[in-house]
């Protein structure tokens, strides 16, 4: 390309933006007034479009080659699909954004999708980072960790792998293999013997000097050269090391390095997929059955696989398949870096395009190609089976769960099956660091995007009143829902609520709402029976009736679930307030403290607690601290006498 490639994160800078707003009358006609207003201020550029219905939510993005030319064909409303006249309907304005490129409105569409998750957009819906290996370093002994999210540490980073899980084998076989630390900076430096680690031969012990700089750089450059796909020279460089140690006698080196092979072996053998030769790549193949779609994908790095994950894209009705994987592929890689070969079972539309963006977004070249024979056919093959067995255990447990959520609506007099669960409970000790969490669920499972941590707040609350506490997170979640969304617009309305609790939280909660004059919200509390024993649930009605479920039964097994995932939320959201207070200080309030003054009064004085009965002549004798600087702190704590 002879223009330099842009961040996609520059676009807003640049960015060209028209919105023309049409009646609010909801019919096709109105849609396509407002689009053909548009049209006018249009150029013949490239770019990406938005279309907006009349409370300003998004409901499409688009990329264009020319903009005039791909949304005049909105208004041509007879040739467009049914999906796509049901979005002109709603369409009540538009934003355009231009850009130097059709590369670059790729790579923007797939960032504003992600962005807004439109509602005629096909969605990834994996809002999951993936995990990579770090090899930092930013240390004269570098350190090997699992890593996920920006990249913010200077080092090679090794990945993606499809699970957290295919990292920590894979680690604990690296450790085994290069005996690189996997310490923090902080614990290194502190060390005066060695720990653990280097006992089970895990660590070769560089913080205590049982290995020179010199040595612990030739295992950094292994531990690179195996996950860079040179495998075969780290293990021959290992046979032939264990062969010297045993013809010198020295047995128990012969056995160390025995065991690093071994280590070795087991990285290799765990591989299912066989990818040798193939580089860096990844492979995706797409099944689709009754109405879902389901994208495989491989990950193989240095010819090694890194594991597997399948995705479930969303709103896919009346998409064509291969505009489907197009546009995962896009949305995947807005989260991790692209590898030189991208392997597909399909030909893609604007396969080119494709490969031109990701090579602006990777800084090298990217290929996407169909393989048709070979190793690389193999790996697509083997790619869509694992998607058709992959989308038949989906359909199997998507029915099973529909039947599950149908006698969920039967057995508490819903209306229908629920779509939106909420599931509330509350979390402290002895009225400390208290604090109310909502979990919500669906057909689909867990939606931990929604999940929400209430601080219970009220100064009237008393210290350990379970039912105050219900009654503040009810007012506040209903009462901000009441304000934000009166006529249930948004799909956040719950169908159901979940209470951790007997009949006084559900008096509370139906106190609550009685008072908001919220009426159609089913709601029902689920208390542990005799002994406090699971499998022998209580379900309180709001009218005072109770209900058991047999201890067999498949839906009191899911709504245990629900229950036991709100209550994990709240006891890790309990457990993190808890240990935010106990890292604070009284001296964190003190006007004009910074982290070096406290640091040299907690040093001077043992604890706040003597810093804060501290006479000011000895505030004035801390180290680093002016005599208007213990004014001030004495100030503070003696203000009320």
């Amino acid at each position: 390309m002879s223009e330099k490639p842009q961040s996609p994160d520059r676009f807003n800078e640049e960015k060209a933006t028209y919105a023309i707003r049409g009646t609010d009358v909801p019919d096709i006609e109105a849609g396509v007034a407002a689009i053909r207003e548009v049209v006018k201020t249009l150029p013949q550029r490239p770019g990406v479009y938005r279309m907006q219905d009349a409370r300003g939510d998004v409901l499409y993005v688009g990329k264009a080659r020319s903009l005039k030319n791909r949304v005049t064909n909105y208004i041509q409303v007879a040739r467009l699909p049914r999906r796509l006249s049901r979005m002109v309907a709603q369409t009540r304005s538009m934003t355009i954004v231009t850009t130097n490129n059709e590369a670059e409105a790729l790579l923007l569409e797939a960032q504003l999708i992600k962005r807004f998750r439109p509602a005629y957009n096909v969605l990834l819906r994996d809002d999951k980072s993936f995990p990579f290996i770090l090899l930092r370093s930013d240390h004269e002994y570098p350190r090997i960790q699992k890593h996920r999210g920006a990249r913010r540490f200077k080092g090679d980073y090794f990945g993606p792998f499809a699970s957290a899980g295919e990292v920590g084998r894979t680690l604990n076989a690296l450790q085994k293999l290069f005996l690189l630390r996997s310490c923090t900076d902080s614990f290194f430096n502190n060390r005066d013997r060695p720990c653990l680690l280097y006992q089970i031969k895990r660590c070769s012990a560089p913080c205590t000097g049982k290995i020179d700089e010199t040595g612990y750089r030739e295992l950094v450059g292994d531990a690179r050269d195996f996950l860079s796909g040179r495998s075969t020279k780290v293990q021959a460089k290992l046979a032939e090391s264990m062969q010297k140690a045993s013809a010198n006698l020295d047995f128990e080196q012969a056995a160390v390095l025995r065991d690093r092979l071994r280590a070795m072996t087991f990285i290799q053998g765990s591989q299912a997929v066989n990818a040798e030769g193939v580089g860096d790549a990844d492979v995706f193949a797409l099944a689709h059955k009754g109405g879902t779609m389901c994208v495989q994908a491989f990950f193989i790095r240095g010819g090694q696989n890194w594991g597997h994950r399948a995705f479930f894209p969303a709103h896919t009705a009346e998409v064509a398949e291969d505009e489907v994987l197009a546009s995962t592929l896009m949305q995947f890689y807005e989260e991790v870096p692209p590898p030189r070969t991208i392997l597909t079972d399909r030909v893609l539309p604007e396969a080119e395009l494709l490969g031109e963006a990701l090579c602006e977004r990777a800084g090298h070249k990217v290929t996407v190609s169909v393989p048709q024979r070979g190793d690389r056919r193999r790996l697509i093959d083997q790619a869509s089976r694992n998607a058709v067995e992959a989308l038949d255990r989906r359909l199997a447990e998507s029915t099973t769960q529909a039947r599950i959520f149908r006698e969920i609506g039967e057995l508490l007099e819903l209306e229908g099956p629920p779509d939106r669960i909420e599931i509330y409970d509350n979390s402290h000790i002895q009225g400390t660091n208290a604090l109310g969490a909502m979990v919500v669920a669906g057909p689909e499972g867990f939606r931990k995007g929604g999940y929400r941590k209430f601080n219970i707040r009220k100064k009237d609350t008393v210290p350990g009143d379970d039912f105050a506490m219900m009654r503040e997170v009810m007012e506040r979640r209903f009462g901000r829902a009441l304000d934000e969304d009166p006529d249930r617009e948004s799909g956040e309305w719950p169908d159901l609520l979940l209470i951790d609790g007997g009949k006084g939280q559900v008096s509370a909660v139906k106190g609550v709402l009685d008072a908001l004059g919220i009426e159609d919200v089913p709601f029902v509390g689920v208390s542990k029976g005799p002994d406090r024993n699971a499998g022998r649930e209580i379900f309180h009605f709001p009218d005072g009736r109770e209900l058991t479920l047999p201890v067999n039964s498949p839906v009191l097994f899911h709504l245990q679930r629900l229950r036991d995932e709100a209550h994990r939320f709240a006891i890790g959201a309990h457990r993190q307030k808890r240990a935010k207070a106990i890292t604070t200080s009284p001296l964190d309030e003190v006007p004009g403290i910074g982290p070096a003054r406290k640091k040299a009064l907690l040093l001077h004085f043992g604890s706040a607690k003597a810093v804060r009965g501290a006479a000011l002549e000895d505030l004035k004798k801390a180290p680093g601290v002016s005599a208007a600087m213990a004014q001030a702190v004495y100030d503070f704590f003696h203000a009320g006498g």
